[in-house]
């Protein structure tokens, strides 16, 4: 298994995406498509419970929906959920995809702070937190070795 790199920096081959207006005639070509909102990405584990509880009770998210298979976590009031999709139930022989997962979160507070915190509530950090050019991150194990980043709220 390959892990992908950290964030990307300046100097990295592939830049950052910079926010810029879409070009006319792009804006003509979706004119008429509907916008879709983001609503979720699932997260693969083994046991859901097991990750609820991990996600709740050492991340700190809330539980938004709870519903048989559909079982989702994020802040309450704000976009994104992450869905605790336990693919064994369809098909036991998926298999976990443990590593990098690319989802940030942004942690309220001073950085170093709460990285602390979380880590004196048992959350394993694969990557410390650190200071780049371009700012601070770590990176969080789930218990199913997904890797989540972490950075600090702006």
């Amino acid at each position: 298994m390959r892990r992908l790199p950290g964030p990307l920096k300046n100097s990295d081959p592939v830049r950052p995406v910079r926010r810029t207006s879409m070009p006319a005639r792009r804006k003509a070509a979706t004119a008429g498509l509907p916008k879709a909102v983001f609503v979720s990405v699932a997260v693969v584990v083994s046991d859901r419970k097991k990750a609820l509880e991990w996600y709740t009770k050492k991340m700190g998210l809330d539980v938004i929906d709870e519903m048989d298979h559909w079982v989702t976590v994020g802040r309450k009031g704000h976009a994104g959920l992450l869905h605790l999709c336990q693919t064994s139930e369809f098909d036991p022989s998926i298999p976990a995809e443990k590593g990098n997962t690319g989802i940030l979160l942004h942690l309220p507070g001073r950085f170093e702070e709460s990285c602390a915190q979380l880590a004196a509530n048992g959350v394993k950090f694969t990557s410390p937190p650190q200071t780049a050019e371009w700012g601070s991150w770590a990176t969080v194990e789930d218990p199913d070795g997904n890797e989540i980043t972490v950075m600090p709220a702006a």
